[in-house]
């Protein structure tokens, strides 16, 4: 499928997304079009996109193939990664899926030509939260493995990259968030949480504003946005 661009205005960009069909994904979706941004979705089920628009392109592929990623990427401005696994996974799947699709973009990336890459990790990775934090960090090990290996792999890219670690994530429609460089905002506890929708507003206000390169930044909704 072949997005319709003829809308879209200098200041509007064309976005890649992996894990569209996710409910972070679906969020990005709907903002980055009410946004006036074109989107090509790269998922492996396009059957479960059902959304219409002339500034959305659903194109069927594997995070596991670099080639066909990179031609189906060519001509974008920026690749936003909001995959995740399972909570099964999570738990006791051993899954490597963070680590391995996030490879897979950088390499398509490399050969499409991209530089600006944007991706979706977790504060369970900064330090601190108390017990609550730690029992978490230990019950899915695996999928804390999965993101530090996915991590470094991303601050040895040579691309403009954005790690965002948001808390737990709920079905809210609040879009407010505070993010901070390298650091939680506020005090990181269990019970913190913030919306799908929200970390999918601050990934394309990063986009908008070109903010965050080559950073970690922390994700909440206990601050005002900065």
């Amino acid at each position: 499928m072949t997005i319709n661009t003829s809308h879209i205005g200098d200041n509007t960009m064309r976005l890649f997304v992996l894990g569209a069909t996710g409910r972070t994904g679906v969020e990005l979706l709907d903002l980055a079009l009410a946004h006036g941004h074109a989107v090509t979705a790269f998922v492996r089920s396009p059957r479960k996109i059902t959304r219409r628009h002339e500034r959305l392109a659903v194109v069927e592929g594997s995070v596991d193939e670099a080639r066909p990623m990179a031609a189906a990427m060519t001509g974008h401005d920026a690749v936003v990664s909001v995959l995740g696994p399972t909570p099964w996974q999570a738990i006791v799947g051993g899954t490597t899926l963070m680590r391995d699709s996030t490879t897979t973009a950088l390499s398509a990336m490399e050969q499409a030509g991209l530089k600006r890459f944007l991706v979706v990790s977790s504060a369970l990775l900064f330090p601190g939260g108390g017990p609550g934090a730690a029992f978490f960090r230990s019950l899915i090990g695996h999928h804390i493995r999965d993101l530090r290996a996915m991590e470094l792999a991303v601050e040895k890219s040579p691309v403009e990259w954005t790690i965002a670690r948001p808390p737990r994530l709920v079905m809210t429609r609040d879009e407010a968030f505070g993010a901070a460089e390298g650091s939680f905002p506020g005090r990181l506890t269990v019970g913190i949480s913030m919306s799908w929708r929200a970390v999918a507003a601050y990934l394309v206000d990063a986009l908008e504003r070109r903010l965050h390169s080559r950073r970690v930044v922390g994700l909440s909704r206990a601050l005002a946005r900065s």
